[in-house]
């Protein structure tokens, strides 16, 4: 799999990220199909909704791998995460996927 060469300035690695702008939220649902967050494609969750929308298409889950590579697509804002837990509930969610029973699958809505 072909990967755009990342950057540590989440502004260029967005830009790099295909535009979904006929995709009004996306649904993260886990293991047992239930659905633990929505995120809609608006002003402050668009940019994670390109992020999780890209890593879906290409590992087809957020896996254990796609969420470390959307760590690092985040650059500056994941260490602002690590510093800041619950101020970026979409990245903090990428640390806790450690395991491929972790994985979580994407519906668009």
């Amino acid at each position: 799999m072909q990967l755009p060469n990342f950057s540590d300035k989440f502004s260029d690695n967005l830009a790099q990220l295909p535009v979904m702008d006929t995709v009004a939220a996306i649904e993260l649902v886990d293991q047992s199909g239930s659905p633990i967050a929505t995120i809609e494609n608006k002003p402050g969750q668009a940019g994670s909704l390109r992020v999780y929308g890209w890593l879906a298409e290409k590992f087809s889950a957020i896996t254990p791998e796609a969420a470390e590579l959307g760590l690092k697509i985040y650059a500056e804002h994941t260490q602002d995460a690590r510093a800041n837990p619950g101020k970026h509930p979409n990245i903090d969610r990428l640390f806790s996927i450690k395991t491929p029973d972790q994985t979580l699958q994407v519906k668009g809505l």
